[in-house]
């Protein structure tokens, strides 16, 4: 597969893509069990109801059994009756599941390599945002035609750009180390600055490698051997 390449925000030329990160191909099973992952582990799951035994009202018989003329009754707490308790109403759980380190790497890389096949990715030059500038960052995306919703990944100490996307509509920001995949794969559009590549290069392990920037190293010591 070919090195993908991708525009570069507010500026004429292109940038190569580290074909480690967006070269997988697309599993929808690994890619949709990742993202569901991520979007439950965002639940906080604190839903609670009240149970017969908690709902504040008395446990004695409402009225004699016989002589009024009326049906048999017992507590009013039952859930059958107004104000009484749930029957099977929700408590406080957690909704995580587990899924394995290099299947969510993996997933990561398809959502990316997603964004590379259909063009919707560009790059961030690194000192791009010397201070926020919300102008220039909407200037940016509308002169590259981005589709919202758009995602914006940068690198742990690029405040500067963080501040200048983050209060435009319909864009989410996110830093390389936070990213999931349910952020990656349901964005129309992805910018990714040249910083937050490199780390999430790292984060993705054995199948991330590093971008590009140590080959001629390796080559120099594959012919000092």
């Amino acid at each position: 597969m070919a090195e993908a390449k991708a525009p570069v925000l507010g500026k004429q030329g292109k940038a190569d893509l580290p074909k480690a990160l967006f070269s997988e191909p697309f599993h929808e099973s690994l890619v949709h069990e990742a993202a569901r992952a991520d979007l439950n582990s965002r639940r906080r799951g604190t839903h609670s109801s009240l149970t017969r035994g908690e709902v504040s009202m008395t446990g004695a018989k409402a009225w004699r059994q016989k002589g009024t003329g009326r049906a048999r009754v017992g507590a009013l707490g039952v859930p059958h009756r107004y104000g009484g308790g749930a029957a099977f109403g929700p408590k406080p759980r957690h909704y995580t599941f587990k899924i394995n380190r290099k299947a969510r790497q993996r997933a990561l890389r398809a959502s990316l390599s997603v964004h590379a096949e259909r063009g919707s990715v560009a790059v961030l030059a690194s000192g791009a945002f010397k201070e926020p500038s919300t102008q220039q960052a909407a200037d940016a995306l509308a002169k590259w035609g981005a589709g919202a919703p758009t995602l914006v990944v940068v690198g742990a100490e690029e405040d500067a750009a963080a501040k200048s996307f983050r209060n435009i509509p319909r864009v989410q920001v996110a830093q390389a180390a936070a990213a999931g995949v349910a952020d990656v794969i349901g964005a129309a559009s992805l910018v990714v600055s040249e910083q937050a590549l490199e780390e999430l290069a790292s984060r993705l392990g054995e199948g991330g490698g590093p971008v590009p920037k140590a080959e001629p190293a390796a080559a120099a010591e594959g012919e000092a051997k």
